[in-house]
């Protein structure tokens, strides 16, 4: 495994374990951007091989097109700014730079969507089941539906013909996808998917135990990444078929 020097654009709970563990595979940080420096100048991040980025929705875009701009690499884990998403693929493609965007760095949720997305096929022979999703996480995570849950949805939107979109908490629309948000104390991040009709339900549920899974994939999505140039998504990381739509 080649030895990295890596940007370290966050340095909230998840960029402190990041850094352990990037620090347990061999890795150098070269940079940390925390709230002290949030505006870091191009300058202080090109010495590093790849950037992993894990700030706030509103800064995300900003430091995005910073790490383009200095010719390294970047692993997306922020959630919250994807309306500025197709904005930010034209950007990294005039500027040839290299982004990994996602919902989740976990190895088990990205798993997780491959089931659902395989599951889902199978439901929409079954018009008589309803689905719905519930995603709970800890209080301090600032965007609600989470963008897992969200990614989850257009995973079911895309193969189930009854639901044409996805709205939070309930819906009195049956071709609405309902999704519950839950924030209670100490949770990482718990996704579940139902099917229900008269007869019976199927359940299909991720539930982190600790962050440390989100971080271990944000540091081999940047192992992956290095050197490359493009969008990619942890689907490519993985070697996962199907990519949920709003990861490439």
């Amino acid at each position: 495994m080649r030895h990295l020097t890596i940007a370290l654009i966050g340095y909230g709970k998840m960029g402190k374990l990041i850094e352990t563990i990037a620090l347990e595979r061999g890795h150098t940080i070269g940079f940390i951007g925390s709230s002290k420096n949030t505006d870091f100048n191009i300058s202080e991040i090109a010495h590093c091989d790849v950037a992993i980025e894990f700030s706030l929705p509103h800064a995300a875009p900003i430091n995005i097109k910073k790490c383009i701009d200095a010719k390294v690499p970047v692993a997306i884990g922020t959630t919250g700014w994807y309306d500025q998403l197709e904005e930010i693929k034209n950007y990294n493609k005039l500027n040839n730079g290299c982004i990994l965007p996602t919902t989740n760095f976990s190895v088990g949720v990205n798993i997780f969507f491959a089931l659902n997305k395989h599951l889902a096929k199978l439901m929409n022979q079954q018009p008589s089941y309803d689905v719905h999703l519930t995603e709970i996480h800890h209080t301090q995570k600032l965007d609600a539906p989470s963008g897992t849950a969200i990614t989850t949805a257009e995973i079911l939107l895309h193969e189930l013909d009854r639901k044409s979109s996805w709205v939070c908490n309930e819906s009195g629309q049956p071709e609405q996808l309902s999704i519950q948000a839950i924030r209670e104390e100490n949770v990482p991040g718990t996704h579940t998917v139902v099917y229900e009709n008269e007869i019976d339900q199927l359940i299909i549920t991720h539930e982190a135990k600790n962050r440390r899974g989100f971080a271990m994939g944000a540091i081999l999505a940047a192992e992956f990444i290095t050197d490359k140039k493009g969008v990619f998504a942890m689907q490519d990381v993985l070697g996962i078929e199907n990519k949920p739509s709003n990861e490439h």
